[in-house]
């Protein structure tokens, strides 16, 4: 067994590798942990001891991670997307904790230790799932908005679960126990808000104006730990209070750089957390109740998907995006882990049942990124709604497609789309811009825009839009891999029209050349060639200097970019190139 410098310095190797090869298959950085903690756990290799103080450390991790939903939690989120979040939310976790406490009941588990399961089953994966969407550009879709609800009110209901799981230990107390937790916590709660944040905000401003990297985040370091102690001593979870520090600090003007200072030790602790959770695992006794494992699994995957589906579809979304709700949703979460780690604590569950439950829940966060693609996948290709709706968005592009030629289509209408937009209207130039967003186009529209909802990365949307007739096509949004499908749709119809591609940085130059962009614009360089001719200026440099150093370096930073893609063609490429260049 290891132990010490040798120890951490194994912790710290596995971690760098496991982690490496989690990034390169696109997974979250969570599973590699768990699976770095089932590799030299106690059960398996035996290198990570299942000490008191290990399981200590671990520990927080949880609380940096309650910090941080502490700075996200906003009443005013709250109140916008009140009904999904308290309904849909509210109604998944309780049904899910009651679903589960009854099949328990058939398995001679009692109540308590059921209903504990039950939390940790109706929680699902924020790391994985914010991920996934985000990538897709699906946060703000149909689906994604009713997922990020549930999601918060997963979050929210964490915290009275921590202060439920311990009291069900002691059922012959169990209502003095939970109503003097309770109690404690609302007292704790008024006077940490009332009293909290204006000291904290008076306390923050003296701290900023010694303008002091360190000493800012001793303070955020400090108020994290300091909160969590004060919770604990009160006989509260170390959590609640880091949550709650987290709560004073969302509402004062430092939210931001707290959150970007405090993700380090958030995400190596919590790294830990999961290392300790995987260490749990016992793959002996795993494999001897095979059969539960797969139970717990299909209870997440199918059982919880069924249960979302019939909840959203009951909350008045239509079939795919009830379809795809319950996919994004159907697998465990990180306070998954946490609760029933917090459970096998308290004695409520034998290993028997924690050990396949772990498992399961491990299984279904593996799985979760291809069910939700494949959900994607079957919702929009055999749902009806959506057919009927893409026929009817293909007829309302065409309507507005219909009469013009020699235009410009524009995919994506957000700032920069609307930037172009403008241009092309000041030079008379006809134009079709497609987006995703209905408030946006529906803005666009009663301002006279030809603005239409459409993805443009859909051969039939672009056909629609009059890709036949199209001057030139611009892609305003840096998402690569749709930037890819126009460009492969142009290829395979129009090869010969020119298209314009913005990209956040000039790291996909190439292969957006390759596929057939006549032009990428990095925004970064643009930007700060922008940031260089405003400070010039303000330095009383002649205007024609400026300009003339701006375009000088704009175009000897093209040809570099260029001339790195001519090197990166193959040699028959090259000279076909050249060949064609000759008369």
């Amino acid at each position: 067994m290891f132990e010490g410098l040798r120890l951490v310095l194994v912790l710290l190797t596995a971690a760098v590798m496991m982690v490496a090869l989690a990034k390169v298959a696109r997974l979250p950085s969570l599973l590699a942990y768990l699976a770095i903690g089932i590799a030299i756990g106690p059960h398996a290799m035996g290198w990570l001891p299942a000490s008191e103080q290990t399981s200590r450390l671990a520990e927080f991790g949880v609380v940096f991670l309650m910090f941080s939903i502490g700075l996200e939690f906003s009443l005013s989120r709250l109140m916008v997307m009140r009904w999904q979040v308290f309904g849909l939310g509210g109604a998944q976790v309780a049904v899910s904790m009651l679903a589960t406490m009854a099949i328990a009941h058939f398995g001679q588990i009692p109540w308590q230790g059921g209903l504990a399961l039950g939390a940790a089953f109706a929680m699902s994966s924020t790391a994985i799932v914010a991920k996934l969407l985000a990538e897709k550009l699906d946060l703000h879709s149909a689906s994604g908005r009713r997922t990020m609800s549930v999601l918060l009110f997963q979050d929210i209901a964490v915290v009275p679960l921590l202060i439920l799981i311990p009291a069900l230990a002691d059922t012959s107390r169990l209502g003095a126990t939970l109503g003097t937790a309770l109690l404690q916590s609302a007292l704790l709660l008024a006077l940490v808000m009332a009293l909290g944040r204006p000291v904290l905000q008076r306390w923050f401003d003296l701290v900023a104006r010694r303008k002091s990297t360190e000493l800012f985040m001793l303070n955020v370091l400090w108020l994290t730990v300091g909160m969590a102690y004060l919770t604990e001593h009160f006989g509260l979870s170390m959590s609640l209070g880091a949550f709650l520090g987290g709560m004073l600090i969302s509402e004062t003007v430092y939210r931001h750089q707290v959150e970007a200072d405090i993700r380090p030790f958030r995400d190596v602790l919590l790294g830990l957390f999961f290392i300790t959770i995987g260490a749990m695992l016992d793959l002996a006794v795993v494999w001897q109740r095979i059969e539960w494992v797969a139970l717990v699994l299909a209870g997440l995957v199918l059982g919880k998907g069924l249960l979302l589906l019939i909840l959203t579809r009951a909350s008045g979304a239509d079939a795919t995006v009830a379809f795809r709700t319950a996919a994004q949703l159907a697998q465990a979460g990180e306070f998954g882990f946490v609760l029933l780690t917090l459970t096998a604590a308290h004695g409520l569950l034998t290993p028997e049942v924690v050990q396949p439950s772990l498992a399961g829940m491990l299984i279904s966060m593996l799985a979760a990124p291809f069910i939700i693609e494949r959900a994607r996948a079957l919702g929009e290709r055999f749902s009806r709604d959506e057919w009927m709706k893409r026929a009817a968005s293909l007829q309302e592009v065409a309507a507005h497609a219909m009469g013009i030629g020699e235009h410009a289509i524009v995919c994506g209408y957000g700032r920069t789309g609307q930037s172009v937009a403008r241009f092309l209207s000041k030079e008379k130039i006809p134009f079709i811009a497609l987006d995703m967003d209905a408030h946006r186009v529906q803005q666009a529209v009663s301002a006279g825009e030809n603005v239409v909802f459409g993805n443009a990365d859909r051969r039939e949307v672009l056909l629609a839009a009059g890709l036949e007739r199209a001057r030139i096509l611009v892609v305003t949004y840096p998402d690569v891999p749709s930037a890819l499908k126009v460009l492969g749709i142009v290829r395979s119809r129009r090869p010969e029209l020119p298209v314009i591609v913005r990209a956040t940085d000039d790291a996909h130059l190439e292969e957006l050349k390759r596929a057939g962009a006549a032009e990428v614009v990095p925004e970064v360089m643009e930007g700060s060639l922008m940031l260089a001719a405003q400070t010039l200026m303000r330095l009383d440099v002649p205007l024609r200097r400026v300009l003339h150093d701006v375009e000088e370096v704009r175009e000897r930073r093209y040809d570099l970019l260029r001339e790195r893609y001519r090197d990166a063609e193959p040699e028959g490429a090259e000279r076909a190139a050249s060949s064609e260049e000759q008369p």
